[in-house]
């Protein structure tokens, strides 16, 4: 039984579209045109009657000046009624967990039976803003009724002001890449070169022989690229299908170029993609004839100080959700564990089977222990697959929710670290 109150919330199908490098397929198209088509076709394919929607929480990781509720925009894109209520949320890398957590907290409470949940992301149309002294001028000028009014708005700005600047790439706190902070967990915690690109090669290995046994089929739909629909795009090129182990190490430390160990072999790409789920309460699925592909047991949220090890919070929250719902790690049948970055994975597991880690950071007691490495990501993770920011957590929660299904496994955890040192985790059940 859920140990959450109020109904539980069971999702019943789930989609994602190719995750495919920026600056490639993808890169005419928006993060509403992937998110339109991920959403457009998910509701096609589980034949949900449109009208049954109620709410559509979904969101994106890089601002969008022109959509700032994209959640609405990906709904009234996609043809579906307009009046679904819409909301956006954003998480960084969890923004997609947190879109189902929002959303199943409001089923739980009676508010909604029905939502579409999921995220975003178009690394390719990455927005490009001026400084701020130019801004203030454009909008200075505005309001200025002569031309020379509006020209004397500028007199101040110099040549540097007009260079573009791009998003942000660094922690606002700490002045550090997601990089460079996974170089320094990998240093502080101990993770090898080796290791890092053993895992690498792990996670190629299993994303090539899930697209070659058909795992995939049912997860990721074929995409005509718009708006010349010349292109098809039916499966992530990210993927190292000829992935030799041997190769990783040829590969030059990015972060730290002296010293390092991160690369970006044993990292995840910048990528584009969406990813969508649709939710709704158990009593509802069952109304409908539909057959949930599991429902969402607990789930919980943790930080860390982004200054400490900006993706280890994950050691965090696993704990803690498990607490939660009264499990413990043999408990788990499998485990979908966000790779952001190899040392980042191979951190997490550490900390989770560190007695030393359990004392220090946990209030004392026993570590959770490590999960069996055949039960971890067994069709790969993002080093593999990619990684759009506000998509990663709708595909690590369907990917879980097939592997249960096609393995009949009962229960699954997933665990996404984010950025800002915030962490998330929730559990799935097919009970």
């Amino acid at each position: 039984m859920a140990t959450r109150p109020g109904r539980r919330a069971a999702i019943v199908a789930g989609l994602r579209t190719p995750f495919v490098k920026s600056g490639t397929s993808f890169r005419g198209l928006t993060a509403l045109d992937l998110g339109r088509i991920a959403v457009s076709e998910l509701v096609q394919r589980c034949e949900l009657p449109p009208k049954e929607i109620e709410q559509i929480v979904f969101g994106v990781v890089i601002p969008i000046v022109q959509w700032p509720n994209i959640a609405r925009e990906v709904g009234l894109a996609a043809g579906l009624p307009k009046t679904i209520e819409a909301h956006s949320v954003a998480r960084a890398c969890a923004t997609s967990l947190q879109a189902l957590t929002t959303a199943a907290d409001a089923i739980a409470l009676g508010e909604v039976d029905v939502a579409i949940v999921g995220g975003a992301e178009a690394m390719s149309d990455v927005p490009i803003t001026y400084s701020r002294p130019v801004a203030q001028a454009v909008v200075a000028a505005a309001k200025g009724k002569t031309l020379v009014e509006k020209l004397k708005a500028f007199r101040e700005i110099s040549p540097r002001d007009l260079l573009p600047v791009p998003p942000a790439i660094a922690e606002y706190s700490t002045g550090m890449s997601m990089g460079e902070s996974a170089e320094k967990m990998a240093k502080e915690n101990g993770i090898s070169r080796e290791a890092q690109d053993a895992w690498a090669h792990r996670s190629h290995t299993r994303a090539a022989r899930a697209w070659e046994d058909g795992t995939f089929r049912k997860e990721v739909m074929r995409v005509l690229v718009p708006p010349r629909f010349e292109e098809v795009v039916v499966e992530d090129n990210v993927v190292r299908k000829d992935s030799r182990l041997e190769a990783y190490a040829n590969l030059k430390p990015v972060f730290d170029k002296k010293y390092g160990s991160v690369t970006a072999g044993n990292s995840s790409p910048l990528t584009d993609g969406s990813a969508a789920l649709v939710v709704m309460a158990e009593e509802k699925a069952r109304a409908l004839g539909m057959k949930p592909l599991g429902f969402l047991k607990e789930y919980a949220y943790a930080a860390v100080d982004p200054a400490w090890q900006l993706l280890q919070a994950p050691a965090f929250a696993v704990p803690k959700v498990l607490r939660r719902a009264g499990m413990r790690v043999p408990d788990i049948d499998v485990f979908e564990i966000h790779e952001a970055f190899a040392a980042q994975v191979l951190s997490n597991l550490q900390a989770w089977g560190s007695k030393k880690f359990a004392e220090e950071h946990l209030g004392g007691g026993e570590p959770i222990g490590e999960p069996p490495e055949e039960k971890i990501n067994p069709s790969g993770g993002s080093v593999a697959l990619g990684h759009p920011f506000g998509a990663t957590g709708a595909r690590l929660v369907h990917q879980a929710l097939r592997q249960m299904s096609a393995r009949g496994l009962g229960t699954a955890l997933v665990s996404i670290c984010a950025a800002g040192g915030l962490g998330g985790a929730c559990i799935l059940t097919r009970e």
